[in-house]
């Protein structure tokens, strides 16, 4: 079994070019109708599948991704100079994780978190 994650976005070109970026992804060839795979360069992971869709986005994800990293800030910054927005000012604290909520271009929200030391 191979699980692969579906994100639907309006603009495939704009969306794959951020999480490519944040994920250290690659684009897996062209467009097929209206989706576009992106890859783990080491084929180790989950595929992100980007599904255009013609409807904004309203309201909160069901479900999201969430990043763990070793240097929160670091991190926080890095995907902010890649497009990403805040949606927490200050990180969430909770169980010795500390975390902040982003959203990608298109106002998807995911998760930049450190685990307990």
């Amino acid at each position: 079994m191979h699980v692969v994650t579906v994100l639907d976005c309006r603009d495939l070109g704009r969306v794959a070019r951020f999480w490519a970026a944040a994920l250290g992804y690659r684009v897996e060839g062209e467009p097929v109708g209206r989706y576009l795979s992106l890859v783990p360069h080491t084929d180790d992971g989950p595929d992100l599948l980007l599904q255009r869709v013609p409807e904004a986005k309203v309201g909160k994800n069901r479900m999201h991704l969430d990043l763990r990293v070793a240097d929160l800030d670091a991190e926080v910054d890095r995907l902010v100079a890649l497009g990403a927005r805040r949606r927490t000012t200050d990180p969430i604290e909770e169980a010795g994780w500390s975390w902040h909520v982003l959203t990608d271009p298109e106002d998807n929200e995911f998760c930049v978190l450190r685990p307990p030391s």
